[in-house]
C-alpha cells in the first residue's frame, strides 16, 4: 500500500467512521504475544478515561514514537460505546466497576497471551472484590490509570473464515480436562485445511472449580487459535453476594464478561446473561419470585440494564450491513427448557426488538442439547416464561463439547461417549462465513466430517423396552429396585424385523443433529422413489412430545444402560470405585444404570413408517437431508425382514445335539499320501 493510498483510506475513514486499513507488515499471520499498555504516570482524571487505539507496528504492545492511531475503532466501558478520532484517541466516562475494552475491528487483530487468549481489556475495580472468596476474586486495581492504549495489528482474515463454536466444555476435574484435550483439541488439531479464525466458547468452560481456568486455557491454546470465551452459570464465583461481584475471578483469569469483536463483516458480541445471585432486579415485574424467596442463592437468565444499554449503543454504532452474532450461555428461548423460566432469558423480547431489521444470529449453550430454531419457530412455554411467541431470526443451542457432562460408557478412544439429552454426540459447530452469509455444520468428534445424523428403527419391541426402563428411571430412587428391570441386552436387534413388527408400526428414524423446520429429509427404500420423512415436532407452538414414540432408538439404547457405573477395583482407593459426574457425591459400584439425560424427546427427529408389504430379505434405506444453512448429507441404513426372528445368541441346542466323534482311524493298508513338495 503506497503512502497516498493510505492517506486516501485514512481520509475515507474520517468521513465514514470506519477504521482505516493499515500497511501490512510481514509476516501477517505470525502469533503475536503482547498485552495492552496501561500508563500509570501522569495525571489521571476521576470522571473520564482516555487513551489511544494504535497500529502496533513493532508488536511490543506499547505506543511508540512513529506509531499511528487508528481512526474509527470502537471502545467501550461496558455501557457507552465511542469511536476513536482521526488520531486514534478516545475518551469514556468512568464507572466505579468496569471493564474497558477495544472492539477488534474487521481487518485487524488484538494481541493474545501465550495461550492465545485475546488481550484487549482493562479491569477497573479500585477496591477489588468486597470480601474474600473461594477462588480469590479480584485484587484491588487501584487508582484509575492516566491512559489505556490498545494495540492492534492487521489481520489476514478477510470475509471468508471459519469459527469453531463450542457449547459447554464443562470440565469439573483434572481428568475431564484430559477428556477435552484428547477429544476436541485433538480433533481440531488433526483437521485439515485452514485453521479456524476463532474459538467462540458459549459458557460453562469449567464446572464450578474456577481454579481449572488457567490449565483449560493452556490446553485449548494448543490449537493456536484466538479463544473468545463467554461466562456461564458454572463459571462464576458462587460465593459472591452480588451479581456485580460474581464474575471477579473470571475477569482476573480470563477477561471481561461483556465484550465484542469483529472478524471480516461479522460482529460477535459476547455477553454474560447469568444473573447470580438473582434478586429484586430480576423480580421487579413479579415474574421471578424464586430470585428472592429461595433459601439458597439461585440464578436467572437476564441481561443487566448496563448490558442492554451497551447492546443498543453498539448496534447503533455498527454498519447496518454487518452480520451480528450474539453469543451467551443461557438461551434466549429453547426447546429443551421451554418451561423453565430461569433457563431462558427474561428480556429476550427487548433484544429481539433491538435487532429488528438487522441480519442476526443467536448462539447459546447451557442445555447440553442441539437445537437449531429457524425464524418463525414457536414452542409452548415461551410466551409465559419470557414473553416470546415466535423468534424473528435463527437461534442455535450449540450442544456441548462435554456431551452429557462427560457421562456414559467409554468409547474406543477412552473418552466417555456422553450422548446428549437429544441423542446428539459430543462435538462442536463449524461456522463457515462468507461475507455476511454463513453455513452451520455440527462436527461430531471421532466421526467422519460429513456425518450429520443417527439412523435407527423404532420397533414395537423397542417401545416396550424403553417404556419399562423409563418408568423405572423416573421412579423414586429410595424405593425402586437398585437393579434396572431391563438392560440393553434385553433389546432385540432393532434392524431385524418380522411381518408382525411391520404391521404393529415400525419407523425408520433420523436424528438429524442440526436439523430445523426448514430441513428436507427424504428416504429411498431399495432405490425407489424418495418419500418424505415427518418431523416429530412442527415448532408451531406445540408442547414437547415425549416418550418412546418420539425417542431416538440409537441414542436411547446407549443412554439407558451405562456399565461404567459397575467398574470396581481392588486398589482400595475410594474415588476409583464406581462412577461420578461433576460435583455429585460418589456412589459405590452399582449395576449398570441410565445416564443423567436421555433422548426421550427431540426437536430434530424425523421418522418414516416402514411399509407392511416389505418382502423378507435384506433392504436398504437411504436418507437424504438438505438444510438451508448447512451442508447436504446422506446416509444409508441396512435392515432385514425375516418371517421369524432368529436366535440372538449361539445355538447351543443345535451344537450340543450332535457329537463330533473320534477321528476315523486310518486303515493299515491305506496308501499314505506323499508329503507335499516344496
Amino acid at each position: 500500500m503506497t503512502k497516498w493510498v493510505w492517506l486516501a483510506a485514512a481520509a475515507a475513514a474520517m468521513l465514514t467512521g470506519a477504521p482505516a486499513r493499515a500497511q501490512v507488515p510481514e509476516p501477517i499471520d505470525a502469533p503475536w504475544f503482547a498485552g495492552i499498555e496501561v500508563v500509570r504516570s501522569g495525571a489521571a482524571r476521576t470522571d473520564q478515561l482516555g487513551g489511544t487505539v494504535f497500529d502496533d507496528r513493532n508488536r511490543n504492545g506499547r505506543l511508540d514514537a512513529g506509531e499511528r492511531g487508528i481512526a474509527g475503532a470502537k471502545v467501550s466501558n461496558g455501557r457507552e460505546v465511542v469511536k476513536t478520532g482521526s488520531d486514534g484517541r478516545y475518551t469514556l466516562p468512568v464507572r466505579s466497576d468496569m471493564s474497558v475494552f477495544v472492539i477488534q475491528p474487521g481487518g485487524w487483530r488484538v494481541p493474545t497471551n501465550r495461550n492465545f487468549v485475546p488481550q484487549f481489556a482493562y479491569t477497573h475495580k479500585p477496591a477489588g472484590s468486597p470480601r474474600k472468596m473461594r477462588f480469590g476474586g479480584l485484587q484491588p486495581t487501584g487508582p484509575l490509570p492516566a491512559a489505556i492504549n490498545f494495540p492492534l495489528a492487521p489481520s489476514k482474515v478477510a470475509g471468508d473464515f471459519n469459527c469453531a463454536v463450542l457449547g459447554d466444555v464443562q470440565v469439573y476435574s483434572g481428568d475431564e480436562i484430559g477428556y477435552a484435550r484428547d477429544s476436541l483439541v485433538r480433533e481440531l488439531a488433526d483437521r485439515g485445511g485452514t485453521p479456524p479464525a476463532c474459538l467462540f466458547a458459549l459458557g460453562d468452560l469449567v464446572g464450578d472449580d474456577l481454579g481449572l481456568i488457567p490449565r483449560l486455557a493452556e490446553v485449548l491454546g494448543a490449537l493456536k487459535v484466538p479463544q473468545w470465551w463467554v461466562q456461564g452459570n458454572h463459571d462464576y464465583d458462587s460465593d459472591a453476594d452480588r451479581d456485580a461481584d460474581s464474575s471477579d475471578t473470571w475477569r482476573r483469569d480470563y477477561g471481561p464478561a461483556t465484550y465484542a469483536f469483529e472478524i471480516g463483516d461479522v460482529l460477535f458480541i459476547g455477553l454474560d446473561n447469568v444473573s447470580y445471585p438473582c434478586g429484586e432486579a430480576d423480580n421487579r415485574a413479579g415474574t421471578r419470585p424464586f430470585c428472592v424467596e429461595y433459601p439458597r442463592k439461585s440464578y436467572n437468565g437476564r441481561f443487566t440494564d448496563d448490558q442492554m444499554v451497551f447492546l443498543a449503543n453498539l448496534i447503533a454504532a455498527t454498519d447496518p450491513a454487518k452480520l451480528i452474532v450474539l453469543g451467551h450461555h443461557i438461551p434466549l428461548v429453547g426447546f429443551d427448557n421451554r418451561k423453565e423460566w430461569a433457563h431462558q432469558t427474561q428480556n429476550a423480547p427487548e433484544v429481539h426488538a433491538m435487532l429488528h431489521g438487522r441480519k442476526a444470529l443467536d448462539l447459546s449453550g447451557h442445555s447440553h442439547t442441539l437445537e437449531n430454531l429457524a425464524p418463525g419457530d414457536s414452542f409452548e412455554g415461551w410466551k409465559a416464561a419470557v414473553g416470546v411467541t415466535a423468534i424473528p431470526f435463527r437461534h442455535v443451542v450449540a450442544g456441548a463439547v462435554a456431551g452429557d457432562w462427560w457421562g456414559g460408557d467409554y468409547d474406543v478412544a477412552g473418552i466417555p461417549m456422553s450422548l446428549q439429552g437429544d441423542g446428539s454426540p459430543r462435538g462442536y459447530i463449524d461456522m463457515r462465513v462468507r461475507g455476511t452469509d454463513y453455513v452451520l455444520d455440527y462436527r461430531a468428534i471421532d466421526e467422519r466430517p460429513e456425518k450429520a445424523m443417527w439412523l435407527s428403527v423404532n420397533t414395537p419391541a423397542f417401545r416396550d423396552w424403553a417404556d419399562k426402563l423409563l418408568e423405572w428411571r423416573n421412579a423414586d430412587r429410595k424405593t425402586r429396585s437398585p437393579v434396572p428391570p431391563l438392560s440393553v441386552q434385553d433389546l432385540p436387534d432393532e434392524k431385524l424385523l418380522t411381518p408382525a413388527d411391520l404391521a404393529a408400526g415400525s419407523f425408520l428414524t433420523a436424528n438429524i443433529w442440526l436439523g430445523d423446520t426448514q430441513t428436507s429429509a427424504t428416504v429411498s427404500i431399495d432405490g425407489g422413489a424418495p418419500a418424505p420423512m415427518t418431523r416429530t415436532q412442527e415448532a408451531r407452538g406445540e408442547a414437547s412430545r415425549n416418550g418412546p414414540d418420539y425417542a431416538d432408538p440409537f441414542a436411547l439404547q446407549r443412554q439407558l444402560t451405562v456399565a461404567r457405573t459397575a467398574i470396581a477395583s481392588g486398589s482400595g482407593i475410594a474415588e476409583n470405585q464406581g462412577f461420578i459426574q461433576g460435583r455429585q457425591e460418589r456412589h459405590p459400584p452399582a449395576p449398570p444404570q441410565p445416564q443423567g439425560s436421555v433422548a426421550d424427546h427431540n426437536s430434530h427427529l424425523w421418522r418414516y413408517r416402514l411399509p407392511d408389504t416389505l418382502a423378507p430379505g435384506l433392504h436398504t434405506a437411504t436418507v437424504s437431508v438438505r438444510r438451508p444453512q448447512g451442508s447436504p448429507s446422506r446416509e444409508t441404513l441396512i435392515f432385514e425382514v425375516r418371517t421369524a426372528r432368529p436366535a440372538r445368541t449361539f445355538r447351543f441346542d443345535v451344537w450340543n445335539g450332535y457329537e463330533d466323534g473320534p477321528r476315523v482311524a486310518e486303515r493299515s493298508d491305506a496308501r499314505r499320501p506323499s508329503a507335499p513338495s516344496r
